[in-house]
């Protein structure tokens, strides 16, 4: 894929999220990945197995309801860990996981979209978490230094990258020794048709024409360096997935998965 083709994927991302951003969403409006509004952004999360626990201790406006998973409820957080969330939107899942790594603990947040970073900032503040940082900046070139995080989780958005090997071989890279991944993400089933594939207006930022097969996902990880592979694909997505293009059929080639690995 060239770099203008790139970009052109980027600036269609960006634009989405930055709409998404500065919509008022408190918890009873929301947007899925693929549509602009889909009932409430509380409901949606506890599809994905979050708990009515965690979804009322973050503020109002965090929770945007747009993931496929709960990575932190697989990350087997720890008190004092450095965690690092890659696309983290308006800050829902730092601050659960601000809550498990503690005071001696850190999140950081990585988003390249300006509007939502201001947001989860404005969100830490209101919330009143001091151990969060949030950060602007592409999850290809992520604005971390070497060696410097146990722990990186991820909520469907790595799909949404151009370049999946070198956003791996990021994570590698800022990954401690014996660091691990812990990423909620969408996988084909299926090859898609060339009409969702081309969709990069509607369907490359909606979680679905960029996901990737699990093999493919298997085969750069192992690139980048990383070992304790898996990627677990979960049928029963389907039956939320199906709602985020109603009529497209599109829970018939992805699913969501949960995919681990582990730095040596």
């Amino acid at each position: 894929m060239n770099q203008l083709k790139n970009d052109q994927i980027r600036q269609n991302v960006r634009s989405r999220y930055k709409e998404i951003a500065l919509q008022e969403v408190e918890s009873g409006s929301c947007c899925s990945p693929a549509s602009s509004c889909c009932g409430s952004a509380n409901g949606v999360s506890s599809q994905l197995g979050y708990s009515t626990e965690e979804l009322t201790a973050v503020p109002a406006g965090a929770n945007l309801g747009l993931g496929c998973g709960n990575p932190q409820a697989i990350a087997e957080l720890k008190p004092g860990e450095v965690v690092l969330d890659l696309g983290s939107g308006g800050g829902f899942d730092c601050f659960l996981a601000s809550r498990q790594v503690g005071d001696t603990g850190y999140v950081i947040g990585v988003d390249m979209t300006p509007e939502m970073v201001s947001r989860a900032r404005s969100n830490a503040v209101k919330g009143g978490f001091t151990n969060t940082d949030f950060r602007l900046g592409e999850i290809e070139h992520l604005p971390v230094p070497d060696q410097t995080v146990d722990v990186i989780i991820s909520n469907c958005v790595i799909n949404l990258s151009p370049d999946k090997q070198q956003v791996f071989d990021e994570a590698f890279r800022v990954l401690r020794s014996g660091g691990r991944l812990a990423i909620s993400d969408v996988v084909t089933t299926a090859e898609l048709p060339a009409e969702i594939k081309n969709d990069l207006d509607v369907l490359y930022s909606g979680c679905i024409s960029g996901a990737s097969s699990v093999d493919e996902l298997k085969t750069m990880l192992a690139q980048s360096g990383f070992k304790g592979i898996a990627v677990e694909p979960k049928e029963e997505s389907r039956t939320f997935i199906k709602d985020w293009v109603p009529g497209s059929k599109v829970e018939d080639y992805i699913v969501s998965a949960v995919i681990k690995a582990v730095k040596p």
